[in-house]
């Protein structure tokens, strides 16, 4: 039987490969959901997907949610709605959290800033050191160049990159880019992916497009 492709349940998908991980079986925190094939690549060891989530507090209710087939680069990080602080009254500074009898001061979770759950798409490539800010959606097959503060949404296929990140260029037509979200390769089974490599992997768009009608 001819092999068709990692398993899907390993940390480390290619055992000579340590640094790039599986990010859904390495989370353990419930308000973190990613889909198969998405991994984290870091060379240390040490440095847990779940450390790059900052500000992340269940009490809050947002959730991360990743896609499957993503590839997110070291340095990552993903700033949760619990980094917000409370923008109406006369300071920012939360004195709650100080103790000594501040904790007074605790403002109700509808008195904080709130922009729901960060939703990252399939087949999404994340640069190193970009930095996702609470509540964008990054939609399937964009690009996020490195070092890159994105503070706003991403349509699917497209590339993102600077401080705050804007909108570059469309990776193909519109024509394309709407075949490609019906076609949701990202979901077809582990055997037909492994069969269909070598069009998913060409830069001959014509290909692409037969493979998107049901011809290739």
């Amino acid at each position: 039987m001819l092999p068709t492709g990692p398993d899907p349940n390993a940390i480390h998908p290619n055992p000579n490969i340590k640094q790039v991980r599986f990010i859904k079986n390495t989370i353990t925190r419930p308000n973190i959901i990613a889909g198969d094939y998405s991994y984290y690549d870091d060379p240390d060891e040490s440095v847990s997907f779940e450390s790059r989530v900052t500000h992340h507090y269940e009490f809050i209710g947002d959730q991360l949610i990743i896609g499957k087939f993503c590839a997110i680069a070291r340095g990552t990080e993903f700033i949760m709605n619990g980094a917000n602080h409370r923008m109406g009254s006369v300071t920012t500074y939360p004195f709650n959290i100080m103790g000594g009898g501040w904790e007074k001061a605790t403002p109700e979770l509808a008195d904080l800033p709130y922009k729901g759950d960060t939703i990252i798409g399939n087949d999404v490539w994340i640069g190193q050191n970009a930095t996702i800010m609470p509540g964008v959606t990054i939609g399937d097959g964009a690009i996020i160049a490195a070092n890159s503060t994105v503070t706003k949404d991403v349509p699917p296929y497209h590339i993102a990159g600077g401080n705050p990140a804007r909108i570059l260029r469309k990776r193909f037509d519109d024509e394309l880019i709407a075949q490609l979200l019906e076609l949701k390769w990202w979901d077809w089974s582990q055997e037909k992916i492994t069969d269909s490599l070598e069009v998913l992997c060409s830069n001959d768009l014509e290909r692409i497009k037969g493979l998107a009608g049901g011809t290739a």
